[in-house]
């Protein structure tokens, strides 16, 4: 094999095709052969990257499984690729990525550079669960060369669980900001649309729109509230009751979410935790105020009260009156409000700042 293969880990080709292709395409760029182990979960996005010239490994990852059979059967598949191509570096992604890859590096003598790109409310909520995740992440980072960690509280808090050694803060995973360039602001006069892009589930703070979204329709029912991405723990039922009140528009999944941001007046994303909110990343370059949670991964986007605004997590009505408010701004204070927030994320979040760092530790 080549003495530049660089194996990649993910759960997900979607999510890697999304958030670090560029990072694949610069590893590529810099002579390295790249090998991704991924589910074939999207196939357009499988065959992109082979089209890029990546060696492909379809490998199963479940997800969110815990039987323990499954997990040695990818602990083995991980090894046995690695002991076949010998990489210099394995990049991981997500937690099993994470977990097993390490394992598995740790075994070959590979060095690991693994990304966190959140905690999830397993590792959030104290209790078995969450004893037993932070137990397997540091296991499986024992020896991992870097830890890259989306923003400050979840470098913090590995830092006091142990989990790694080495650790680089980044600014999430960036945005690309020639593929998220700035959008026309929607002209005065036209319907305002309060967007949400997000999986639909409760921590999205899909019950905080849903009512809020209710609230502010009281008193100005021409305003909408447009929601993207798919139904998750058992949502569709709810969400058609509010769509058949008119109270929201959903729109499914969308393979591009820009058409529907060039139409929006600001992006509203009430989550209870982050890695870094991409949705916000890319609703900013486009030249779109923000409105979000006053949480890790969320208030790190926004330059409050110049380029968003910040509620309180889990609160309806702390979110009704952000939007209250962003409605009594003048159509003027809204167009510099969004053009503050690609100001902003170009300074901070470009997407180069992530390749360099990867680039710098190889």
């Amino acid at each position: 094999m080549a003495e530049k293969d660089i194996l990649v880990l993910t759960n997900s080709i979607v999510g890697l095709f999304a958030f670090r292709k560029e990072v694949v395409a610069a590893l590529l760029g810099r002579g390295f052969r790249v090998w991704i182990s991924s589910p074939d979960d999207a196939h357009d996005k499988y065959l992109y990257f082979s089209e890029l010239g990546c060696e492909m490994v379809e490998t199963a990852v479940d997800r969110r499984g815990t039987n323990p059979f499954r997990d040695l059967v990818l602990l083995r598949s991980y090894l046995r690729l690695m002991h076949r191509i010998s990489p210099v570096a394995v990049l991981t992604y997500t937690v099993k990525p994470n977990v097993y890859g390490g394992v598995a590096a740790r075994m070959a003598h590979v060095p690991q550079l693994a990304n966190i790109t959140g905690l999830g409310t397993a590792v959030e909520n104290p209790g078995l669960l969450s004893r037993i995740t932070v137990a397997m992440y540091r296991f499986g980072l024992k020896r991992a060369k870097t830890v890259f960690y989306q923003n400050a509280s979840i470098q913090e808090f590995c830092r006091k669980k142990g989990i790694g050694r080495h650790g680089v803060l980044l600014p999430g995973s960036g945005v690309n900001l020639e593929w998220h360039a700035v959008q026309p602001y929607p002209i005065q006069g036209s319907p305002i649309r309060f967007l949400f892009i997000s999986r639909v589930m409760r921590d999205k703070g899909i019950e905080e729109l849903l009512e809020a979204a209710e609230a502010v329709r009281r008193n100005h029912p021409q305003v909408e509230f447009h929601i993207l991405g798919p139904c998750e723990d058992g949502y569709e039922a709810r969400l058609r009751e509010f769509c058949n009140r008119e109270v929201v528009v959903w729109h499914g999944s969308v393979p591009d979410v820009r058409p529907y941001l060039r139409e929006a007046w600001c992006t509203v994303h009430p989550s209870y935790h982050e890695g870094m909110a991409n949705v916000l990343l890319e609703s900013a370059a486009a030249g779109r105020p923000v409105i979000t949670t006053d949480v890790p991964g969320c208030r790190e986007t926004v330059d409050v009260g110049v380029s968003g605004l910040i509620c309180v997590p889990k609160n309806a009505s702390s979110l009704a009156d952000a939007l209250e408010r962003f409605l009594r701004l003048p159509y003027d204070e809204k167009v510099r409000m969004g053009l503050a927030g690609r100001e902003f994320v170009s300074k901070h979040f470009d997407r180069n700042i992530i390749i360099n760092a990867y680039l710098n530790e190889l």
